[in-house]
């Protein structure tokens, strides 16, 4: 979680409107020369990007014509993601506050 949220900071996007397709191709890019440097890759590594390429993948289906004609609204496949980064970056961010004032 927290190479992809560095990813998204160093970039200013949007936490909410994450690119998959250039933060996958970023995150694998960085896998690939961990690889390289022999770094130790953790599960949580492998786990990440596998998720990404599967959100990638729902990204790419075509949206299914019933549901656009009942009016309902196709469930973005990041949202899962979205809400899963920002509770990370809460708890990140908790320690920082609550030192400051003790």
């Amino acid at each position: 979680m927290d190479l992809l949220l560095d990813l998204i900071r160093k970039q200013q996007i949007d936490i909410k409107d994450i690119p998959i397709a250039t933060i996958t191709a970023q995150y694998l890019d960085f896998l690939e020369k961990a690889r390289e440097m022999d770094f130790d890759l953790g599960a949580e590594f492998v786990y990440m990007a596998a998720t990404l390429i599967y959100i990638k993948s729902k990204m790419l289906l075509p949206r299914d014509p019933a549901l656009e004609k009942e009016g309902e609204e196709a469930e973005d496949p990041r949202q899962e993601l979205v809400e899963r980064l920002l509770e990370h970056e809460r708890f990140k961010n908790a320690p920082k506050c609550c030192s400051r004032s003790a």
